[in-house]
């Protein structure tokens, strides 16, 4: 690889600006200054930028309970994204798999790998995620029904697919969708009547939060990484 795309890779710079910074003798290879972008990095070099070693990521697969009131975006004026809470050396580098809106915590998946995470998102695998709902009605059990057969939400022609809703309480259910649509969890309960107070996702495929606190976030196996 190239040191310019190496240096853009590992820092989040653009190409024009790594080659500023090697024009101004701020970048080294396995010690020496190198002021030219076509220089190649061997396998196992070492690159560093004003002194701090730099490291190339291959694929990472990170699982993240995601706390409220930050929302899955690399960048937002008015809210804290989850990449506040990840410590990673080029965040632009990431994305998060699928996305939970500001008012909804828990699983949340952030990868650098396109491919895995359309694997899980794409409809056409049918990946469940599984939540839990907190009602500001009592749950009908007609809604049970309903869920299973399918729901007509507001402003989309399709009906939702099959999913599973297991009532825990008088207001309280875990709802299992096959599907990611807008909002999906909170349309679907408003199509039945009732309105969603509180959302938490407990469970993408087989994966669970396990013992992570909200703002906490551990990187997956490669066990786990091959359920996808």
């Amino acid at each position: 690889m190239r040191i310019d795309r190496f240096l853009a890779e590992t820092t989040g710079m653009s190409r024009k600006e790594a080659t500023k910074a090697l024009h101004r003798g701020e970048v080294t290879l396995d010690g020496e200054v190198v002021k030219k972008g076509a220089v190649q990095v061997p396998t196992g070099a070492q690159v560093a930028w004003n002194d701090l070693p730099l490291e190339l990521l291959g694929p990472t697969y990170i699982l993240f309970h995601k706390p409220l009131g930050c929302i899955c975006a690399n960048d937002d004026p008015r809210h804290p994204t989850v990449f506040v809470y990840l410590d990673l050396p080029n965040p632009d580098k990431f994305h998060t798999v699928g996305r939970l809106d500001l008012d909804t915590s828990g699983l949340l998946l952030v990868t650098n790998d396109g491919q895995w995470s359309h694997r899980i998102t794409s409809p056409k695998h049918a990946c469940a995620k599984v939540y839990r709902a907190t009602l500001a009605e009592p749950i009908d059990s007609s809604a049970v029904t309903a869920f299973a057969e399918g729901i007509k939400l507001h402003g989309d022609p399709n009906l939702t697919k099959p999913a599973t809703l297991e009532i825990l309480a008088e207001n309280e259910a875990r709802v299992t969708l096959s599907e990611g649509r807008y909002h999906q969890v909170r349309r679907m309960f408003a199509a039945v009547g009732n309105r969603v107070e509180a959302l938490h996702r407990e469970q993408v495929g087989e994966l669970t939060l396990g013992d992570l606190e909200p703002g906490e976030y551990r990187y997956l196996t490669a066990e786990e990484v091959a359920l996808f």
